[in-house]
């Protein structure tokens, strides 16, 4: 039995995540947390069935390296530069400011100054998985907060590099501490420097050679030692197989074969990242959290409080609303997956003790689970706010007019809110015939840029009842609410409606129950893409299958007709 008995554990650790996960996902919960769950089940603190976390966590560090090896290769250096100036700044200051916060609160958990460090780091990082996750529920992945809170997740995730290495400098005392982080920070260096250059030079003409003999077997066998080789390389010199993962992640990430790279590795991805998980709820003691609620609850507050506010603080100061600022803080207000690596290496190298340790799982578990309550809390959060002076202040929506130009000596216009894709169409086509249009935007950088060229533009938030009035609302034919998140649409259209009750009004919806919600909310149309875009493949088929432009019209129309008219579609 005993050759077995690596067979037998993982077996046992997937069918834990498997029954966690499917309950999580049911009861509405992140599936993470459903993988924590499942280990806590089979670790050594509970009855029943017990597995063996040294085999486990053997296989668990190939799961945290290709983990890290997909994410590197999903990045690409334009795609850095997409992040934008508020995910960069406000995240670096919201990732320093958590560190000086563990700092400062780690003391009163009994911890020294290097743990408290370390603390810091570990709070300072949230869940990417569980906020896109939620931002999908809600169906606000491509609005303004929800493209903030991803590039402010994607600086987190990236700072886990450069804290794998220089943490565990500041924490192991020494004497010569300016010299161990100048020797992790050039070893980094020359690795990172290698890297590229290997992987500009050679490892292109190595993938393309293997894709050339089209197996996608031997792809994926290519793939893998990409990863765990450069991952192991990377330890041998002293530093973590996580960031020699994300190395090599990198060094794919510029070649044109990433994408079918991330795809291959996710299915064995997805599985040794669900170990990993379920390998950290084993070394979580149940008892230790109800011994120790109070310090539990100090470190909930450190990362929800601590993280909202200067998440909060840092996107205010750089001009965005105060409902985009808390939607993002409230959407990252929680440890994540790369809290559990950073401690797991902390542990592993001694530098964290298990005390630490398990308060940090124990707050992981905690604000997982208290994140989505705070999203569909947020509402009530803001009216709570608008009721204290200085809060009121700080998430008001004042808007900011274009000098020199006012709302109300327009009449008969457009009015435009959000300039994306949509918006931007729309306008062009205005622009052609000479009608007149005003344009409400959430985002400062457009707004600003939109102003330069001499458009007539508000920033603010379109559901604000002042910023509809500025943009001349009561006077205007038509308003077109072209955000791409319906609850945002709803809003706007709900509020529209009240202040001018013949307004012709047009608003976009992505699916699921936006379209009736934005509805009865007031919009005269709702357009659906999937439904357009399947209509103009229709349209196109019919065509090359020689079909008139008279007959595939007909039909377009008919089948629009049909759409809108079946249960759940109607206008």
């Amino acid at each position: 039995m005993g050759e077995l008995a690596l067979l037998v554990d993982l077996v046992l650790a997937v069918a834990a995540g498997l029954i966690g996960g499917s309950v999580a996902v049911r009861l509405g919960q992140p599936v993470i947390l459903g993988y924590l769950i499942g280990g806590v089940l089979i670790g050594p603190f509970t009855p029943g069935p017990v597995g063996n976390y040294a085999n486990l966590h053997v296989l668990a560090e190939g799961g945290v390296a290709l983990l890290l090896f997909a994410i590197g290769a999903e990045l690409s250096i334009a795609e850095l530069r997409r992040v934008g100036r508020v995910a960069m700044v406000g995240g670096v200051v919201q990732i320093f400011g958590s560190i000086a916060l563990g700092a400062a609160v780690g003391p009163l958990l009994g911890l020294t100054l290097g743990q408290s460090i370390f603390f810091g780091g570990l709070t300072a990082l949230s869940s990417t998985v569980v906020a896109i996750k939620l931002l999908a529920a809600r169906g606000e992945t491509s609005s303004l907060h929800g493209r903030i809170t991803v590039g402010f997740a994607l600086v987190q995730d990236l700072s886990l590099v450069p804290m794998m290495v220089i943490l565990p400098a500041l924490v192991r005392p020494s004497e010569s501490l300016v010299t161990d982080l100048a020797w992790a920070a050039a070893t980094a260096a020359i690795l990172l420097v290698a890297t590229l250059f290997f992987g500009v030079r050679i490892v292109p003409t190595i993938l393309n050679y293997v894709a050339w003999l089209g197996s996608r077997e031997l792809f994926l066998l290519a793939i893998v030692v990409l990863a765990l080789g450069t991952a192991l390389t990377t330890q041998f010199f002293g530093l973590s197989l996580a960031f020699g993962a994300f190395l090599a992640g990198i060094v794919v990430s510029e070649s044109e074969l990433s994408l079918q790279a991330v795809g291959e590795i996710q299915p064995i991805r997805d599985l040794f990242a669900t170990l990993f998980f379920v390998s950290v709820g084993m070394l979580l003691d149940p008892f230790f959290l109800l011994n120790n609620v109070g310090a539990v609850l100090l470190v909930v507050a450190v990362v929800t409080l601590g993280k909202i506010t200067l998440i909060v603080a840092g996107i205010r100061l750089l001009g965005y609303g105060g409902r985009t600022a808390l939607l993002v803080g409230l959407g990252l207000a929680q440890m994540g997956e790369f809290s559990f690596v950073l401690a797991g290496l902390g542990r592993t190298d001694g530098l964290i003790d298990d005390y630490l340790y398990n308060l940090t799982l124990a707050g992981a578990l905690v604000t997982i689970v208290a994140t989505p309550l705070l999203l569909r809390l947020e509402g009530t959060i803001l009216a709570a706010f608008a009721r204290v002076p200085l809060l009121a202040r700080v998430f008001a929506e004042p808007p900011v007019v274009l000098e020199g130009w006012q709302g109300r000596a327009l009449s008969q216009h457009t009015v435009i809110c959000g300039f994306g894709r949509v918006g931007q169409e729309l306008a062009g086509a205005l622009d052609r015939r000479g009608f007149g249009y005003v344009v409400i935007e959430y985002a400062p950088p457009v707004a600003s840029a939109l102003r330069a060229r001499g458009v007539r533009v508000l920033f603010g938030d379109a559901a604000n009842p002042h910023v509809l009035e500025q943009a001349g609302l009561e006077r205007a034919r038509v308003l077109a609410v072209s955000v791409p998140d319906s609850p945002t649409a709803s809003r706007i259209v709900q509020q529209a409606r009240k202040m001018n009750a013949g307004l012709d009004i047009v608003a976009r919806s992505p699916g699921g129950d936006g379209p009736r919600r934005i509805r009865l909310a007031g919009a005269d149309e709702v357009v659906r893409p999937e439904l357009e875009a399947g209509l103009e493949f229709v349209r196109h088929t019919l065509r090359r299958y020689g079909v008139s432009s008279a007959e595939v019209q007909a039909f377009v129309s008919r089948r629009r007709l049909e759409y809108y008219d079946e249960p759940g579609n109607r206008r």
